[in-house]
């Protein structure tokens, strides 16, 4: 039996479900101007998927630089979801 798939697709589940939480922290916390750490993280998560010569491990890499990559447009999202009301404004909001 072959659980490649079912690992693989376990682990994007967590990794999804891990970043939604660390975006909206960090837009509450630092408002938008920490894109470029989910940008810095992406680059080190693609760099270290394509070193990694196991498939499942440089696969979940792979995700999670995605995700990464992802969630710069996220953290603009979420500004627009604090400015409708649906989340707090945190300190990393200028008045």
């Amino acid at each position: 039996m072959n659980f490649t798939g079912i690992i693989v697709g376990l682990a994007t589940f967590l990794v999804i479900g891990i970043f939604h939480p660390i975006v909206i922290k960090a837009e509450y916390y630092f408002g938008t101007k920490c894109w470029w750490v989910f940008l810095v993280a992406g680059i080190i998560f693609c760099a270290l998927s394509i070193i990694i010569e196991n498939l499942i491990a440089s696969t979940i890499l792979g995700v999670t630089a995605f995700s990464s990559f992802w969630s710069i447009l996220e953290i603009i999202h979420q500004r627009e979801r604090v400015k409708k009301g649906w989340f707090p404004k945190g300190p990393g909001h200028k008045e």
